[in-house]
């Protein structure tokens, strides 16, 4: 059988040494070398030629974006899967963009661990499951093919009255002052302020305003006149 030949790079020992003790009672896995750092990896990566590089997104050492990119720009036909506890959408994003194959969520049941390995060897790219919203998948996607994503940022669509309520968001108004300046009870601006996020993928509404200050679809020059239609 021809076995998977990982490479492990962890700067925790006692995940490091537990990882890798689970991946050699694998049948198809070879963990060829487990590391600490980033640090003379291309030299490893040359002598030891591994099909998986398990990579912490949390080095404390190095920065682990950049020891993607130095993988990816010398060895384009390894595969990495980047390991964290809870990464951020930003950071996803930046990594796929980078060449990552797949993230692994450090709290994932051991098969699901072992699945994403095998999943990525085979060409399948792997997100943690609550980032996987149809936005961000878009996202991702089009990360992978190397276009823009405030392209598709820009694309999704908002209702004139959810692009009020952002314009509003980003002049630093609270729910209950977009409600008077809209004419709309507190409850119905919270579910638009939640249609929002979800269209965006955002998690809080200082992300929201941020978006609006980073595009051009919006107008934040706070502009005070009442705002009607939906």
């Amino acid at each position: 059988m021809k076995k998977i030949q990982i490479l492990l790079i962890e700067d925790n020992r006692l995940l490091r040494d537990g990882i890798a003790s689970m991946l050699k009672k694998q049948a198809d896995m070879h963990v060829i070398a487990t590391v600490g750092n980033g640090e003379n990896i291309l030299i490893m990566l040359g002598k030891l030629s591994p099909k998986i590089v398990l990579l912490d997104l949390g080095l404390r050492s190095q920065n682990s974006l950049q020891v993607v990119k130095i993988i990816k720009q010398n060895f384009p036909e390894i595969k990495i899967i980047v390991m964290d506890l809870i990464p951020l959408q930003t950071d996803v994003l930046e990594f796929v963009q980078a060449g990552v194959s797949g993230f692994m969520l450090k709290d994932i049941s051991v098969s699901e661990f072992l699945k994403t390995i095998r999943s990525v060897y085979e060409g399948i790219q792997v997100l943690p499951p609550h980032l996987t919203s149809s936005l961000f998948s878009q996202i991702v996607e089009h990360a992978i093919k190397g276009s823009n994503h405030t392209v598709i940022l820009e694309s999704v669509r908002m209702t004139k009255r959810e692009k009020q309520v952002i314009e509003l968001i980003a002049d630093g108004a609270t729910n209950k002052e977009i409600a008077q300046a809209l004419h709309l009870s507190t409850y119905t601006v919270k579910s638009h302020v939640h249609n929002i996020l979800e269209k965006l993928a955002l998690n809080t509404r200082v992300q929201i305003a941020k978006h609006a200050h980073l595009s051009d679809l919006y107008n934040t020059d706070s502009d005070t006149s009442p705002l009607t239609g939906k």
